[in-house]
């Protein structure tokens, strides 16, 4: 990793500031009640997050510190900004248990970007995600806000169904199940290559159709891929996949 380098490390951390405010400001409009706003600046922070780490790259800054700076944005933006969305939003209703829940994500949020962390010198041998990474997480719950668009009187199935993702999610930050990398997408088959365009252009026309509610099954969809990550790799993969696994 190289050594921090203030002048050219200035573009890819602002990204992560960018993604830190980001997720300041969602939880501002939370407590506003501004749920779907909230929301969205959570997708904003993911923007964000996903460029730091390529600038990072393309300009050969990467350094402990842009990885720290980078923890820190991320258990903002991915852990506490969703935790109190989803309490303001949703599990204010169950009072103390309400609390407790989000808690229970953040705490699992913050353990799940520890051993991230501890795993970061030898990631690169890991073309797998140990865990559910926490922004897929953070963004379930978000587009799950979009999908609902609470309002002061809410169901109590939209009560329910929000404590029961925001449990799931967070056993599934600290699991020992496998998530796709996209490092991994260079070793895609031609076949699944044209079957995942399709899926992607499908996921585009109903997006539109659907006013951005497909988010939430599109992520959900993620949050379950993990479960049978293992048993389609035989489908997706080329031989070379495998012999880089050796």
């Amino acid at each position: 990793m190289n050594k921090f380098n203030p002048s050219k490390a200035i573009i890819p951390n602002t990204f992560t500031a960018f993604n830190l405010l980001s997720g300041f400001f969602s939880i501002i409009f939370a407590t506003r009640s501004e749920f779907t706003t909230a929301s969205l600046f959570i997708f904003v922070a993911v923007f964000f997050d996903g460029f730091d780490g390529f600038v990072a790259r393309m300009f050969k800054t990467s350094s402990r510190f842009g990885v720290e700076l980078d923890s820190i944005a991320d258990i903002v933006s991915f852990g506490v900004a969703p935790a109190i969305l989803i309490y303001f939003s949703f599990l204010s209703e169950y009072g103390t248990w309400g609390i407790v829940v989000s808690s229970i994500y953040l705490l699992f949020g913050a353990f799940r970007l520890a051993r991230f962390n501890s795993q970061l010198e030898t990631i690169e041998d890991k073309p797998d995600f140990t865990g559910l990474p926490i922004p897929v997480a953070a963004l379930t719950i978000a587009s799950y806000l979009i999908y609902t668009k609470p309002v002061p009187h809410l169901t109590p199935p939209q009560d329910l169904i929000a404590l029961i993702l925001m449990l799931v999610v967070s056993l599934l930050m600290v699991s020992n199940i496998k998530y796709f990398s996209m490092a991994k997408i260079k070793y895609i088959n031609n076949k699944a290559k044209i079957i995942f365009s399709i899926i992607t252009i499908l996921f585009v026309i109903s997006f539109f159709l659907s006013q951005a509610k497909t988010l939430f099954y599109f992520f959900l969809l993620i949050v379950i891929s993990g479960f049978i990550n293992s048993r389609l790799e035989k489908y997706i993969f080329t031989k070379d996949y495998y012999l880089s696994k050796r």
